[in-house]
């Protein structure tokens, strides 16, 4: 199996963190250069029709695009340690807060890098208005996470998911929009140090 990828974008590391969780090391990785337009091309357009990154290409062909696609697979695949819930409760949860997670705070946190950077500027229409709405709502995620952690240790109590490693990595790229935890966030510095603390974190 292989992974188009850009290392240092926040998605494909989501997935190469589930996969350390996972303990699978068989997957193989290649390089999609998203700032000179590399995913814009035909060829990778072909695999992945949004030019996005990541994708997962099988042994046999088929390509999976989208970060939690390819979790899912991966999670059913081999479903031991769980990351998406244990039970129907849990389950739900999880999806309940990654896609929290997913709205209000990873895609805005990417729409406001896309948006007041110049990053992107050759490719994307800015409305840097836009980008500054997105960096509010990130501020405020992040002060419901503080509240949510005062009581739990991870986002679904005291269980590990994929809902936490989604947070964590948009908490890390948030430092692109210079948006940082401050000294009053002392849960979710908790969580966080929590986070960087395990192995999958280096992956």
């Amino acid at each position: 199996m292989l992974i188009y990828e850009m290392k240092i974008a926040p998605s494909p590391r989501r997935v190469r963190i589930f996969l350390a969780e996972k303990g699978i090391t068989n997957i193989e990785y290649k390089e999609i250069n998203l700032q000179t337009g590399e995913n814009r091309t035909p060829e990778f357009r072909a695999i992945s029709p949004f030019g996005l990154v990541p994708v997962l290409e099988l042994d046999y062909g088929t390509h999976i695009a989208e970060t939690l696609a390819i979790c899912r697979y991966f999670e059913e695949l081999q479903p031991e340690p769980p990351l998406y819930g244990r039970n129907p409760k849990e389950k739900a949860l999880v999806e309940q807060w990654n896609r929290f997670v997913e709205l209000n705070f990873f895609m805005p946190t990417g729409m406001c890098f896309q948006h007041t950077s110049s990053y992107f500027a050759k490719f994307k229409t800015q409305v840097p208005a836009w980008g500054e709405l997105c960096r509010k709502g990130v501020h405020d995620f992040i002060e419901r996470m503080e509240k949510h952690f005062a009581d739990n240790e991870y986002l679904v109590g005291d269980y590990y998911s994929i809902a936490d490693i989604s947070a964590y990595c948009a908490l890390d790229f948030s430092k692109v929009n210079d948006i940082r935890l401050g000294e009053q966030h002392v849960n979710t510095r908790r969580w966080h140090e929590a986070m960087k603390s395990r192995a999958s974190a280096k992956a």
